[in-house]
Formats: C-alpha cells, structure tokens, sequence
C-alpha cells in the first residue's frame, strides 16, 4: 500500500494514543522509513524522558523534539511519531503545517490513561507529566490544552478508542491512500 502524497506522516496525539506503534505498522505497511522523536531522545541522550524531563526541564525537552523533527524531515524520514507535546509550539506546528500530512490519533482521557497505566510498570516508560495525581483526570487537562493545536496543524483524525495499533495504521493508510 501506498499514499499519493509525497510529504511525510507526521503522527500527533496525546500520550496513550498509540503513535508510536502505530508509526511502526505503518512504515511497515507503506515501506516508508520511520522515526519516534520520543525514542530518539533517549537514545541520543542515553536517558528516559522521565529523567531529561527532571534533569533538564520540558522547555529543553520540546527544543530538542523540534529539532529532531526539522533533522528527520531533512533526512527524508517518511512517518513521523511525534512526542504529545510537540504541538505547543508554533515553530513546530509551522513545521509540520508546511512540510507533513499531519494525522492526529484521537484518543478519549479514560482510554489513554488506561494505555498508559498499563504500560508504566516498567520505570524507564514512566510519563512525567502524569506524576503526582490522577492520570485521567490530568489527560482531561492536557487534552484541554492542546486539542486546538492538534486541530490546527491537522489533515486527518482517526480515532483509536477500542482500537488496536493494527487497527488504527490500517484506518491511517486508508485514510491517506484517498488523500489527494
């Protein structure tokens, strides 16, 4: 399967809505390289992004996914999971506006928080930005915050609730392939 478009997939959602796998499926279905900005900060950093967000703030942090994202388009990296966060700033979401078919995985508080909760037993995948308090009720919050910049920067949305990562790369790749 293929897309017509010759932009990148940039992938942006809230945490828990399964961008990163969904990017993977993805790549794989299309044969398109992939990048998950969130995995190559660690991997450049040598640290989890609890830990960089701790040592070296969530300013530092969405410095650094921008550039990522502005070295993986110059690299030509065709499907881009991008970190929740990406979209609160409008040097990034100019970025992705002009240079990325822009997908945003639409995912309900109750559903990511329950995504997440499942996943944060191992320590180095713990969200720091759900320290401290109820998970869902801090989705709510962050949705709250970013919804309108999701909405902004989108071309498509595809919702993932009751969804597999499967499910939801195939529901992207339909979405695209009638993309003109």
């Amino acid at each position: 399967m293929s897309w017509p478009s010759r932009r990148p997939v940039a992938l942006v959602g809230m945490m828990g809505a399964g961008k990163s796998a969904v990017a993977a499926l993805l790549g794989e279905r299309l044969g398109a390289s992939v990048a998950d900005l969130d995995a190559m900060i660690e991997a450049i950093e040598g640290r989890a992004i609890a830990e960089l967000f701790e040592s070296s703030g969530e300013a530092w942090f969405r410095r650094r996914e921008g550039e990522l994202l502005a070295r993986v388009l110059d690299q030509g990296v065709r499907v881009i999971a991008c970190g929740g966060g990406l979209v609160t700033d409008e040097a990034h979401r100019r970025l992705l506006r002009e240079r990325c078919t822009v997908v945003w995985l639409e995912v309900t508080p109750g559903e990511a928080a329950r995504r997440v909760s499942a996943g944060n037993a191992d320590p180095a995948r713990q969200r720091p930005l759900l320290a401290g308090g109820d998970p869902e009720r801090r989705l709510r919050e962050l949705l709250e915050q970013r919804a309108a910049r999701y909405a902004e920067v989108a071309d498509l949305r595809i919702g993932t609730d009751g969804l597999d990562a499967a499910q939801v790369a195939d529901a992207v790749a339909r979405a695209l392939a009638t993309r003109p």
